[in-house]
């Protein structure tokens, strides 16, 4: 178990600084006389007092408030206190929003609960924050497995495919249609043929949130991040001029499965007519 009592030697000295310093010091001596007894609630509630008081000492307990924050989410999983789980974990985004370890764990709490696409995205951002962090690797790529169908490969490598969905967005775009939204984006392959087609404005969304990463991988990979909009939102729920400014001149979309309804393609496309999309002249 981490000790951090030593680091600390300025807690009785500091002018107007001594109160806060002499609650901190209190907090961590209650702190980790908590961890002694093991009783991790309350140690944890010590910590997040004490990185309240004094943001300067992140650094200095981030690894005994790490220890603290897993026993402590163990305990509240084993107790089937969920809501309470998430709460603290976000708790401690709120401080280390950059922390890889943090951020694999809270997804591996939310995969074993079901949470997959969720979990993905805390996955995704351990692995962006920390590219060697080899079990945020091994949790992304087992989470994908479950969420990406086999056959979305095989679609993206039909090359006869793209060129038919890229040649209708070129004549589209062309023939004067040069604002487009992308209907459940995938990894954004329609956006970038608008895009490159010419449209002066492009708007992608995607409703999951391990497809909404990828996309952004591919516009990155693609130097087209800043050409594209994406929006992490289901198509039914864009708003104008909240999501985008203005109503769009083309709606792009494949969201059809193998008995073509199955995605909602006609719901989503009522809705886009009616809401997002330019009325004929």
């Amino acid at each position: 178990m981490p000790n951090c009592n030593s680091k600390f030697h300025w807690s009785h000295r500091g002018g107007q600084e001594t109160g806060r310093r002499e609650l901190v010091y209190r907090s961590l001596q209650s702190a980790q006389h908590c961890l002694e007894d093991q009783d991790f609630g309350t140690a944890y509630a010590h910590y997040l007092l004490v990185l309240n008081l004094a943001p300067e000492l992140k650094t200095s307990v981030k690894e005994t408030f790490q220890f603290t924050l897993f026993k402590w989410a163990e305990e509240l999983d084993s107790l089937a206190r969920i809501q309470d789980l998430f709460n603290c974990y976000e708790q401690a985004l709120e401080l280390y929003p950059n922390d890889e370890v943090i951020c694999n764990s809270m997804g591996e709490h939310l995969f074993r609960m079901g949470f997959r696409d969720e979990a993905a995205g805390y996955f995704h951002k351990a692995v962006k924050l920390n590219p060697d962090f080899a079990d945020a690797k091994e949790n992304f790529y087992r989470v994908a497995n479950w969420l990406v169908e086999r056959w979305h490969f095989i679609m993206l490598n039909d090359a006869k495919r793209n060129l038919t969905y890229l040649k209708a967005i070129e004549n589209a775009v062309r023939s004067g249609c040069k604002s487009v939204l992308d209907i459940g984006t995938g990894t954004g392959i329609l956006s970038m043929f608008a895009k490159k087609a010419g449209a002066s404005f492009v708007y992608a969304c995607e409703l999951s949130k391990t497809m909404y990463e990828l996309a952004r991988d591919v516009l990155a990979a693609n130097n087209m991040e800043g050409e594209i909009e994406l929006l992490h939102l289901k198509s039914l729920d864009i708003e104008i001029p909240e999501h985008i400014p203005e109503r769009v001149s083309l709606v792009v979309t494949e969201t059809v499965d193998a008995g073509l309804f199955g995605e909602g393609i006609v719901e989503s496309l009522i809705h886009a007519w009616e809401h997002l999309l330019l009325q004929p002249k």
